[in-house]
């Protein structure tokens, strides 16, 4: 396993590796990638594709990385837009892309240009990349329980409706992020939940502790897409539980350790 400070691949020599899911791969005329941490220059916490301009990494690190998974994608690092992220419900549509680090204060990013790759970093909360490959109208989400809970999902398939998606006809790929197994949480957040909707109830488990319990945040993601009316899918990989693939907060906040990096996930028109 990948320890703290430990560079485990050479970014020289080693490309990024995207994972992809066959429900967006079916889509005519659309790329899409959840970039692991493989691939890129940065290293200790960081290593290695670190995309994170949030991050404590060295700028130029990121900013190289960044354009490592914008190759990837089959555009130019100017062409790649991923929003300053809140926790919110707020989805923003990219009609021309802005300066690396100066995006809108959102969660969700939607687009109908080509050649427009919109996108997401994440360190345990979920990614979800969107399409209506017949509308041409394409988006990604952040949605850690805040944003799940407050509505992210929904709007964002508002925003695409807004371009011209229709919701029968969009797909929804959740990536890698935490699983309930590696997520406890107290009564608090349980009780949240619980009070918008007593059904709710059915993605918490009890945990060891008392007053504390295991949060299905994948599985509750996935019913509120369902429930919206669109077709998803889970890639099913915990980012905790994978540290050789995948940057986690929890992870290392549970050691403590000064930061942590983001993944990257985007999706584009072609």
């Amino acid at each position: 396993m990948l320890r703290s400070g430990t560079v485990a691949w050479s970014g020289e020599t080693i490309k990024p590796r995207p994972l992809t899911h066959g429900l967006l791969e079916a889509l005519p005329g659309i790329r899409h990638a959840f970039f692991t941490r493989a691939g890129g220059v940065s290293s200790g916490i960081y290593t290695s594709l670190n995309c994170g301009v949030g991050s404590k990494d060295d700028k130029g690190f990121v900013f190289k990385n960044r354009a490592r998974a914008a190759r990837t994608l089959g555009i130019g690092p100017d062409r790649l837009a991923t929003p300053y992220q809140v926790h919110g419900d707020v989805a923003v549509v990219v009609d021309k892309v802005w300066e690396t680090g100066q995006g809108p204060k959102a969660d969700a990013v939607v687009t109908n240009k080509r050649g427009v790759a919109v996108g997401v970093g994440t360190a345990d909360c979920g990614p979800i990349l969107f399409a209506d490959s017949t509308a041409h109208v394409v988006a990604a989400a952040h949605a850690g329980w805040r944003g799940a809970l407050g509505g992210i999902l929904e709007s964002t398939i508002r925003t695409m409706e807004e371009l011209g998606a229709t919701r029968s006809r969009i797909v929804a790929v959740i990536g890698p992020m935490i699983s309930q197994r590696n997520y406890e949480v107290g009564a608090e957040l349980m009780e949240a939940f619980v009070g918008a909707s007593p059904a709710n109830s059915a993605f918490f488990l009890p945990a060891t502790r008392p007053g504390h319990f295991f949060f299905d945040l994948p599985g509750y993601i996935n019913t509120r897409l369902r429930q919206a009316g669109v077709l998803s899918a889970d890639l099913g990989l915990c980012t905790y539980a994978d540290e050789e693939r995948f940057f986690s907060y929890r992870r290392a906040t549970h050691r403590g350790e000064a930061d942590y990096g983001r993944l990257l996930s985007a999706i584009v028109l072609d």
